[in-house]
């Protein structure tokens, strides 16, 4: 059984998920976009012997506390998708005059076995762009690539409104379209709903 647990956070409302493993103790942290403090309060009540990070992408309110993270719970491994890695690093990677460079950050691996999760590439926000499935639970982390009724911005550097649309039509898309999806801000949705309702989609 798979816990979990949303809620925004840092100054631009990003959803962290908080995924608890009951069967071997495992605690996974989705895009621990800010508030430390409030992440590892919600963290140590579940009582986890390991704990991981699972990135969407390096954009720095989606990793603005994993330094404090790494420290703190420990982590014991990060997951980055490879084509991230110079975002991820890049110093310019910041909101001048709200959100600082993200400071002490860990290394990162390309492969996670979390119980029953699928990786699924979903670039195009950046080049990077991941989403983690659990098709059991019918769950899917979708980052920035889609929103209720919107979609990620392509604007930034990196961004690719084509492979954006591939990634949505050709991978989002073809999941049972009862997966809920938990996306990088705002509310939930679901496959279908966005099949039927998402005007960004063509």
């Amino acid at each position: 059984m798979i816990k979990r647990e949303t809620f925004p956070v840092g100054i631009i409302g990003t959803n962290c998920s908080l995924l608890f493993f009951e069967e071997n103790g495992l605690l996974a942290v989705i895009d621990p976009g800010g508030d430390a403090p409030q992440i590892l309060d919600a963290a140590r009540r579940y009582p986890f012997r390991r704990a991981v990070a699972l990135l969407t992408h390096a954009h720095i309110d989606h990793i603005s506390a994993l330094g404090e993270l790494a420290r703190e719970l420990p982590l014991e491994a990060v997951r980055l998708d490879p084509d991230d890695q110079p975002l991820y690093r890049n110093p310019a990677n910041q909101i001048p005059g709200y959100l600082p460079a993200a400071q002490d950050l860990p290394e990162t691996v390309a492969g996670m076995d979390c119980p029953g999760m699928q990786i699924l590439s979903l670039p195009g926000h950046t080049p990077g762009g991941s989403g983690y499935y659990f098709p059991a639970e019918k769950w899917l982390f979708s980052g920035d690539t889609i929103f209720e009724r919107s979609v990620g911005r392509t604007d930034l550097p990196g961004g690719d409104w084509n492979t954006l649309q591939r990634s949505i039509r050709d991978v989002i898309y073809q999941l049972p379209e009862d997966t809920l999806i938990i996306s990088g801000h705002g509310g939930s949705t679901t496959v279908g709903a966005e099949k039927r309702n998402n005007p960004y989609v063509r």
